[in-house]
């Protein structure tokens, strides 16, 4: 029977069972980013609990994106157990740390996924998969930008900080040109 099922999709056994994994990531990520923004929100740095409210909306729409993807594709997509995430943090900069640091475990298990991608030569799924590679180009940027200003800004501007936070983009594609 387990034969059978396979029959019904091209996506091996594990590209599945690494795209399941990554929409638990991208639930865990969505989870710590809300407890982001609550954090700021508690700590009146409205804006960039504003951010956090939409990376964590973002993160979300990745998962389902990999969801529907597997069901579309005829394999098995599992809804995730998300685990308990910290919802304190030191300093605003141990925020974005840590923002920083989940963008670029993601980026590892996307560009781990796209080598499994390779192996079983499916290619339609690492096609899929660009897309989150030029994402993850944004998200790494935009977390390492704003440790920057965090640097540069001092302290006592806490709510100039804020709004320009906020504020920061990736107007780098390089894919585009």
């Amino acid at each position: 029977m387990k034969d059978l099922a396979r029959l019904r999709t091209a996506i091996k056994e594990s590209v599945e069972l690494a795209l399941n994994q990554q929409i638990q990531m991208e639930m865990v990520s969505s989870s710590k980013y809300l407890a982001m923004a609550g954090w700021c929100d508690r700590n009146g740095l409205d804006h960039c609990a504003g951010f956090f409210y939409k990376q964590s909306d973002e993160e979300r729409h990745h998962a389902m994106k990999l969801f529907h993807y597997l069901c579309d594709q005829g394999a098995t997509a599992y809804s995730p157990e998300v685990p308990a995430v910290a919802q304190e943090f030191d300093s605003l900069r141990s925020v974005f740390e840590g923002a920083l640091e989940q963008e670029v475990s993601v980026t590892d298990s996307i560009n781990r996924i796209i080598g499994i991608c390779r192996r079983e030569s499916d290619y339609a799924t690492e096609e899929l998969l660009k897309w989150y590679v030029k994402e993850q180009m944004e998200e790494e940027y935009i977390a390492r930008r704003c440790l920057e200003l965090i640097d540069q800004i001092p302290a006592d501007q806490i709510y100039y900080l804020d709004k320009k936070l906020a504020s920061v983009t990736y107007d780098g594609n390089v894919f585009d040109e």
